[in-house]
């Protein structure tokens, strides 16, 4: 496909043009087709007000500036201008001109002489013009208000008031109240004028330093689009062998495994700043299928610093393409489905926060605080959910405080409602003063069902899971004695509405009916599972990742009792996988680690392997299939069961 040449011709055609007009010949009396069709494409017109001076319109306009500029303009021009203006005018017709030819001679001998007297007197008889007063300043004795009159010194030195004093002793003691007044105004200025000449000083320098940056900064933006086409031109170059591995290459040797696979490893992202930081979490964007976001923080709580958010994309895998840093190290992330530039955080001090990626700013866009009811443990994961009844976006969290809330943003402020306690049975202890003190469970992880807006599942670190109602705040609507250890991940599969999956730190991983309160599939893995997720593409295929630094990827289809492929992905002993998300149209992986790296990795053939055709029949794609593909295979596991 490569090596395939594709020529074309270019014409000076205009390809928007049409070629298939047909007009009405009054002629023929049929329509015709139409042989000649223009090809000129006009992109800009714009209609002129200018006129050339020698035209008559030109001339025309000139005399009546004249006029009103009160120029004195001769009989014959003013002939002239008239029989101008008289062309324009429809003539009149023939026989109305030859009846009344007489007339108009004679009337316009005699107008003429009268014009030229009047254009003799018109100088003598033009008055002057009066000069109108400034209306904004001019001053007249009706708007002047009464002036003070001057202190009379005489009836000052007089032990007896006179009237002149009496009268206007109160206006003087204002008027020098007021003098008062602005001769310590004068000298506060002249204190205050050296102080000001240093600091307009100060705000020059500032004020060339600001200049300086901004235009660096414009210049910085107009440059940056192309520097970054050129640098994925750059990286295409260099990583050409991993671009065509990812759209050409398919394991041939998948025929000789025996249902076996293989995971291809092709990019490696990493970051200069996240070498020390662990991989929280990890999204692909549901717009932008080569976009995934990666959070970073720490599961060492003795060693607890900063976080980032970087938004990486499969087109440049050098650096990425957005870099958000925070105080707080990043537990978990979610990308929204309808509007993809939101992403929602929850951080390990217990705060949430929304990330804008179209404003330029590092900081989120909103962000909770104590005041506005965070969480007082890690917040270890969010889940974007339909806007509520006003349009206004909402998700959820849940944290090891036992909380579950939901946060709506409300003109530019996040609300919360607490919208469930994990309360834990059995675990009342008695206070001081005989108190009845209830322990709440700790919250690691849940996932809201695909069909049913209601209903979803919490994991915890006692190792139940619990299964959710919005409805229902201070009760379960069941509960599952699931692992042993703490909960790290529970997920509905994407196509069965009765299935959900769970992996533990117990290092098990366990397929549940949520009708069942035992599970349907379990499998050991010998080493504590930190995630696990459904395939897009199939209802019976999942992967998981181990501390041991596997990636397990299994097909329930295929193998219903181990995994079709298990590799190492991590070289190093002590890097550990952190987590795993398949991508939603590609036949790839990524994987995270405590070290910061994110490994994509692309699946053989055997892992996405779809039903085969048979002679005569079509195969059968979609939901439907897969769904009957996984109830076939719980039926057999639920038909023992039953017997037993």
């Amino acid at each position: 496909e490569l090596k395939e040449e594709f020529t074309r011709i270019l014409t000076a055609n205009n390809p928007h043009a049409p070629q298939n007009i047909v007009r009405y010949s009054f002629k023929e009396r049929t329509y015709k087709p139409i042989s000649y069709v223009d090809q000129m494409a006009v992109h800009f017109s714009l209609n002129g007000n200018m006129i050339l001076k020698d035209s008559d319109e030109g001339r025309r306009q000139n005399a009546r500036l004249s006029i009103g500029a009160g120029k004195f303009i001769s009989p014959v021009e003013d002939s002239t201008i008239i029989s101008e203006e008289a062309e324009i005018k429809d003539e009149e017709s023939t026989e109305d001109i030859q009846a009344a030819g007489e007339e108009e001679t004679e009337e316009a001998g005699t107008a003429e002489a009268a014009e030229a007297a009047e254009a003799e007197e018109l100088p003598a008889l033009r008055p002057k013009e009066r000069k109108l007063a400034n209306q904004f300043n001019f001053i007249e004795r009706a708007s002047k208000t009464l002036n003070n009159p001057l202190r009379d010194r005489a009836c000052q030195s007089e032990p007896t008031p006179c009237k002149n004093f009496s009268a206007t002793a109160n206006q003087w003691e204002i008027y020098d109240a007021y003098v008062e007044e602005l001769q310590k105004m004068e000298k506060s200025k002249e204190k205050e004028k050296p102080r000001a000449h240093i600091a307009k000083k100060e705000e020059k320098r500032r004020g060339r330093k600001s200049t300086s940056l901004e235009s660096q900064s414009d210049d910085i933006t107009k440059v940056s689009k192309a520097a970054k086409i050129m640098e994925r031109m750059v990286n295409q170059n260099t990583f050409d062998d991993i671009a065509q591995d990812f759209k050409y290459f398919e394991d041939a040797s998948d025929e000789y495994r025996d249902q076996q696979g293989t995971l291809l490893p092709l990019w490696k992202f990493q970051y200069d700043k996240t070498k020390r930081l662990a991989v929280t979490a990890i999204s692909w964007n549901p717009k932008y299928k080569d976009l995934f976001a990666v959070g970073y923080g720490s599961y060492d709580f003795m060693k607890q610093s900063r976080g980032m958010l970087l938004l990486y994309t499969m087109k440049n895998p050098s650096f990425p393409e957005y870099i958000f840093s925070s105080e707080s190290g990043i537990m978990c992330l979610d990308i929204h489905n309808d509007h993809p530039h939101l992403v929602a955080v929850g951080f390990y001090d217990g705060n949430v926060a929304i990330y804008n990626l179209k404003k330029p700013s590092s900081q989120p866009s909103h962000k909770s605080s104590a005041k506005s009811g965070k969480h007082t443990d890690p917040v270890w994961q969010v889940k974007w959910q339909k806007d509520d009844m006003d349009n206004n976006l909402n998700f959820f969290s849940v944290s090891s405080d036992g909380r579950i809330v939901s946060w709506t943003l409300v003109k530019n402020e996040l609300v919360h409602t607490d919208v469930i306690k994990l309360s834990v049975e059995g675990t009342t202890m008695q206070g001081p003063e005989g108190l009845q003190l209830q322990t709440f469970g700790c919250g690691t992880s849940f996932d809201f069902h695909k069909k049913i807006d209601y209903l979803f599942l919490v994991g915890t670190e006692e190792g139940k899971i619990y299964k959710c109602s919005k409805c229902y705040s201070s009760q379960f609507l069941d509960v599952f004695e699931a692992h042993h250890m703490a909960v790290d991940a529970v997920s509905w599969n994407p196509y069965h509405m009765k299935v959900f999956i769970s992996c533990s730190s117990d290092w098990t991983v366990k397929i549940w009916d949520h009708t069942i309160k035992t599970p349907m599939f379990i499998y050991d893995l010998n080493s504590a599972v930190g995630d696990v997720a459904w395939s897009p593409y199939s209802s019976t295929v999942f992967a998981a990742v181990t501390t041991d630094g596997k990636a397990h990827v299994f097909d329930l289809s295929v193998n219903k009792y181990e995994a079709i492929c298990t590799q190492v992905v991590v070289a190093k002993k002590k890097n550990k996988i952190t987590h795993i998300q398949f991508n939603p149209v590609y036949p790839v992986v990524i994987v995270g680690d405590d070290r910061g790296h994110v490994t994509c990795l692309k699946l053989s053939p055997n892992l996405r392997r779809m039903p085969k055709e048979k002679k005569g029949q079509e195969v059968k794609k979609g939901p439907e299939v897969e769904i009957a593909k996984l109830d076939k295979l719980l039926n057999l596991v639920r038909e023992p069961a039953s017997q037993a």
